[in-house]
């Protein structure tokens, strides 16, 4: 026996062992797992005080579609996986069921959990406070600290509480990327860039080492769209001057040093809290008005997953309506195939699309676009299936959130109609290639590459080989042609002209305010305005049923949600769950491009992509935790 055997042998066995020891691992939490879903599964709906406050504390960020299916996600973020997220239509949709609901006195938004999200989500969420407001009941938040996504929601709030130790910390909106060239040519990688359009800067940081002057040109508008937006939202809110989150941000070193440190009394001085109270003091002065719950010691109250839960389920059993008007989410980057939940697919995505074709109940569609693009082969087939239901003349309203940009416009372009955020990210109409080839990072190794083929293109495409010449010729021209197809796709849809399109188009970012005003959109609105032009449309009545077509959580789905904040504190306390630090921050955005590249499988490697959803524009500094007790169990 060769000792290559006998060492492959001993590998063998190890293995075995360790597969075994995993298996076990692995049965052993499962059946744990399964003893979770049993008892959440005879959960019983909550019941619901006859006075109580609704607890809305969204986790995570804000999204139009959650990432994969709930047993998923529940695994996941028990073990340091996905972070969690909150449906923006369930906060929506506790808010406007909670303005009628006789039980319910006010709401006490906690905001602690929530990661920066997308202001246009923020703005709908904003609404939906002003208009329950406006009926008479009251909004309450009690925070530790407030960032800038989680103080935007906290203004539209009656009353905003903070603790004596916190801090409001608003720094305005930014845009800054990693630029990769001398990393690129220190470690011998050609990348080969093919892309048309002047502003399509997607590529520049394979090629450049500094952000281009078309690129801050087009950043500065639509950054100051946003931050213009936020100021006034937060301003009229809490009654302040137009220009005084600008003076608080540039008076506040001075002005923190004055009153040595003190970050909460800065933002009472300032306007932007209403008191200092810390979350128990806020808590016991609500038992007078809603009653204490003994066994919580706090004041009777209900989360908004139960309270959901208790909800919706008064309309499990009843059929299906006549006449509907269909809401099919597109969110995520748009790949080829089919996708789960949060990415839009181009099988997955159209075939959904085309199933509303052919269900006569549904008379009208919105389509909810929340996508910064991809696959150029994907969007086409997602844009054919919404030609198909204006064919059929079924109604198509496009509804934008925070992103439609590059191929999240193009799926767009069709509609009927297009409403969009004042601060929605779209256009970006471009196209771009990019291949990398290795060969000169193979040669530092001591590795040639060498052989024939039978024609100038065999073996062209070889990532450690240079790009011949033809081959470069043939993907340039490639790239020139979707450009024009993208803006033939767009001058049909906008009934303008290809010429008229390209002087708005190569590959420029707009804000939504100024894509309305340049006819890119129709419409600013949020979701609610786009249902009404498809009722309008559709000749149907302000009261017809509006139904998402995808795969609707069950009640028993939902039920497993609420497993989530348990497992999610169980992990914490056994120091399970996986620290972010700066180094972990950043280096994520490399690793996040690396994913993004890998996931795109166009057949033509061509691709309508956006960086601008890449971009932190909130703030995403961490807030520190202070020692107090929480206002609700929001798992009950």
């Amino acid at each position: 026996m060769s000792v290559g055997s006998v060492v492959r042998g001993f590998f063998v066995i190890v293995w075995r062992i360790l597969d075994g020891l995993r298996k076990s691992l692995h049965l052993a939490l499962l059946l744990l797992l399964f003893g979770f879903i049993l008892a959440a599964l005879h959960t019983s709906l909550p019941v619901i005080p006859r006075t109580a406050a609704l607890i809305i504390a969204p986790q995570g960020e804000l999204v139009e579609q959650l990432s994969s299916d709930p047993l998923q996600r529940a695994v996941g973020e028990a073990t340091g996986g996905p972070a969690p997220e909150t449906l923006l239509k369930d906060v929506l949709d506790a808010i406007a069921a909670a303005k009628g609901d006789n039980r319910i006195k006010l709401i006490v938004l906690d905001l602690e959990q929530l990661n920066p999200s997308g202001l246009s989500k923020l703005q709908e969420i904003g609404e939906a406070i002003r208009d329950f407001r406006a009926g008479g009941k009251r909004v309450v938040v009690a925070a530790n600290s407030l960032d800038q996504t989680r103080y935007y929601l906290a203004a539209q709030a009656g009353e905003v509480y903070l603790d004596p130790l916190g801090f409001v910390y608003i720094d305005g909106f930014s845009y800054y990327r990693m630029f990769l060239k001398e990393a690129v040519d220190k470690l011998g990688v050609d990348v080969n860039v093919f892309r048309a359009g002047t502003f399509k800067s997607y590529t520049d940081q394979y090629s450049r080492a500094d952000m281009a002057p078309s690129e801050r040109e087009e950043a500065t508008a639509w950054l100051n769209a946003l931050w213009g937006a936020y100021q006034r939202d937060v301003t009229r809110a809490r009654s302040l001057p137009p220009t005084a989150l600008d003076e608080y941000i540039a008076q506040a070193p001075a002005a923190l040093q004055a009153l040595r440190g003190d970050d909460a009394k800065l933002a009472l001085q300032r306007g932007l809290v209403t008191a200092l109270k810390s979350r128990r003091q806020v808590a016991d002065e609500l038992k007078s008005l809603v009653g204490e719950d003994t066994d919580e010691h706090s004041f009777n109250s209900v989360a908004m997953q139960p309270y959901l839960a208790s909800v919706r389920s008064r309309h499990v059993l009843q059929g299906r309506p006549d006449a509907r008007i269909g809401i099919v989410i597109a969110a995520g980057d748009i790949l080829d195939g089919r996708q789960p939940p949060g990415t839009i697919g181009g099988d997955s995505t159209a075939e959904i699309l085309r199933d509303a074709r052919y269900d006569n109940s549904v008379k009208a569609v919105v389509l909810r676009v929340d996508s910064p693009g991809g696959s150029m082969f994907a969007s086409e087939q997602i844009l054919r299936e919404v030609q198909a239901l204006r064919k059929a003349g079924k109604p198509v309203i496009v509804s934008m959130s925070t992103y439609a940009a590059s191929g999240g416009y193009y799926i767009a372009v069709a509609a009927n109609e297009i409403f969009a955020s004042p601060t929605t990210l779209t256009g970006s109409i471009g196209v771009f290639s990019v291949i990398p080839t290795f060969q000169h990072t193979l040669e530092k190794l001591g590795v040639k590459v060498d052989g024939l083929g039978t024609s100038p293109l065999a073996g062209g495409l070889r990532l450690d080989r240079s790009l011949p010449a033809e081959s470069k010729l043939m993907l340039q021209s490639s790239v020139d042609h979707a450009y024009s197809e993208f803006l033939s796709r767009v001058g049909e849809g906008r009934k303008k002209s290809v010429e008229d399109i390209d002087k708005i188009a190569q590959g420029r970012v707009w804000a939504g305010v100024d894509a309305q005003r340049i006819g890119l959109v129709d419409h600013l609105g949020g979701l609610r305005d786009a249902v009404s032009a498809a009722a309008k449309l559709a000749d149907l009545g302000p009261d017809t049923p509006v139904e998402y077509l995808e795969s609707e959580l069950s009640l028993r789905e939902q039920l497993l949600l609420q497993l989530r904040s348990q497992a999610l504190g169980l992990a914490r306390a056994a120091g399970l769950m996986p620290q972010v630090t700066p180094l972990s921050q950043l280096i994520d955005p490399l690793l996040s491009e690396a994913r993004i590249l890998a996931r795109f499988q166009d057949p033509h490697g061509l691709y309508a992509y956006c960086w601008c959803a890449q971009s932190a524009v909130q703030s995403r500094m961490t807030l520190p935790d202070l020692p107090e007790f929480m206002i609700s169990n929001p798992s009950r």
